[in-house]
């Protein structure tokens, strides 16, 4: 029978509910106000006070956004809750009383979908584990992160360091030790850590950092930035000027977002997108020279930025979620994995010839799919890695997942988000069903779980460091194992490549 539970926090009293098993779950919880009318494009402010308690029994409204187009729509869970106070944290805890290791989830979504209150990302598996889960909800899309050039910016960015700044002050009240705090996040939200990493108002929210599918090289310079509000603002056919976008209705704003990205990415000119053609988002964070004065990964490549450990590292064979469900995969023309090798400052006939000799890849839809996958997600990471590695020794650590569902006739692979059932254990959770399908070891779940567990404890999650010699590498599998520099011939490969 389910127990009503309540602690009090900053802005007053908070209720939620203890579960048979004995987690107690604290949900829509108000970490700042609510970001509403002209505020939608504005810093968050505090949360107000309540003379009264709070029910945080039902998970709070999600931020504005659009939906994901088909076949996303159908393959990606994705919540949609109506409300006002959309700025809001989950927490999930077994002992109120004490000083739990504390784990705050970031999540993906290509900084336009998403929210902390998916079912795939219910923390009870780490509280039954020992771990204070939080996770929460920051603006997205031009909410998030529409360059004005006038007045403040970043918004996404400010509200999770806000969220952030709320972990620190309230979750002792939750059995959760502030002074021992990992962020983690998948995607978008592993990019903001990136981000994280090299902000200075970030520094000393939190001790450790977990990076799925993610590094520090997603973001805008100003002038790419222009570019985008500027093709933005056609689009809406309005002025690109704070006042025009601020008197702009929310829900029109957000039903063109899906417009911007597809011209994006049907013309990646660098004439009309400069430097976002690198990362093809068309919104996240903004190096504005104020909340984020310089490029992340060149603060990190430098051994400057936030002093934390560093658990990194991507999926096999990420980008086949981009291609494989819309049937690009099979038929995608050579050309076209040739046009983007080059592009991306390769030699196509030896780019190719190296994945092919590797086994990597053979039809163009597999080495298109491992250019891109190398070119967002892993390089970016191992040079993470590195420059954490040679600033410390023993202060990184990295990971590959590789496990191959059946879904899609198996072509699907290692994907995008695919590792996400593993590392929350929430292996019963059907969000994914339709990309994964329903045959999800046990034995991987446990690998991944219990190593985000110890990491989370004491920066450790049970395999050696990694370095610039051995380049220590888990990869989880069926069977999990270290890999000394796998498939190194692809990576040095990209060995002078910048974007």
């Amino acid at each position: 029978m389910a127990l009503v539970v309540a602690v009090t926090t900053s802005e007053g009293t908070v209720r939620g509910i203890r579960s048979a098993d004995g987690v107690a779950a604290f949900k829509g919880v108000p970490y700042a106000a609510p970001p509403v009318g002209r505020d939608h494009l504005r810093p968050p402010r505090p949360a107000r006070r309540r003379p009264g308690a709070f029910d945080g029994v039902c998970y709070g409204p999600t931020v504005a956004k659009a939906p994901y187009r088909p076949p996303y729509d159908r393959l990606l869970p994705e919540v949609d809750i109506p409300g006002d106070e959309s700025l809001n944290l989950n927490i999930w805890t077994r002992e109120l009383h004490g000083s739990a290791p504390v784990l705050v989830w970031l999540h993906g979504g290509g900084f336009l979908n998403g929210s902390g209150s998916l079912p795939c990302y219910d923390g009870s598996a780490f509280a039954r584990d020992g771990v204070v889960l939080v996770t929460f909800n920051y603006r997205l899309g031009a909410p998030g992160y529409l360059y004005l050039g006038d007045g403040p910016v970043n918004m996404g960015l400010l509200d999770q360091i806000s969220a952030l700044t709320w972990v620190r002050e309230n979750i002792a009240a939750f059995g959760g030790d502030p002074g021992n705090v990992t962020v983690f996040g998948e995607s978008a939200g592993a990019m903001s850590i990136g981000t994280l990493l090299a902000t200075p108002a970030a520094a000393g929210l939190f001790r450790r950092a977990v990076l799925q599918s993610g590094a520090a090289h997603q973001n805008h310079d100003v002038a790419s930035a222009r570019l985008v509000t500027a093709r933005f603002a056609e689009i809406l056919g309005i002025e690109a000027t704070r006042a025009a976008f601020e008197a702009m209705p929310i829900d029109r704003m957000l039903a063109a977002q899906p417009d911007l990205r597809a011209l994006l990415w049907s013309d990646p000119d660098p004439e009309k997108w400069g430097r976002t053609v690198a990362t093809m988002l068309p919104f996240e964070p903004v190096v504005d020279g104020e909340i984020l004065p310089e490029d992340p990964a060149a603060v990190i490549a430098r051994g400057d930025g936030v002093d934390v450990q560093v658990l990194i590292g991507c999926n096999l064979d990420e980008f086949r979620l981009f291609t494989v469900p819309t049937g690009l995969f099979d038929v995608m023309p050579e050309a076209v994995a040739r046009t983007t090798a080059a592009r991306y400052g390769l030699d196509p006939d030896h780019a190719f010839d190296v994945y092919r000799t590797s086994r990597s890849a053979s039809i163009p839809g597999e080495l298109h799919a491992r250019l891109v996958t190398d070119w967002i997600y892993r390089i970016p990471a191992l040079r993470l890695a590195e420059a954490y590695a040679r600033r410390r020794a023993g202060s990184v650590y990295v990971y590959e997942f590789t496990w191959q569902p059946s879904a899609f006739d198996g072509k699907i692979g290692a994907c995008h988000g695919a590792e996400l059932p593993f590392v929350f254990d929430n292996l019963g959770d059907d969000g994914f069903h339709a990309l994964l399908g329903s045959d999800r070891p046990r034995k991987l779940a446990d690998a991944m779980h219990s190593a985000w567990l110890a990491f989370a404890r004491d920066g450790d999650p049970g395999w050696s460091a990694y370095d610039v010699h051995s380049r220590s590498t888990m990869m989880f599998d069926l069977e999990s194992a270290v890999a000394t520099d796998p498939r190194a011939e692809e990576r040095r490969m990209w060995e002078g490549i910048r974007d």
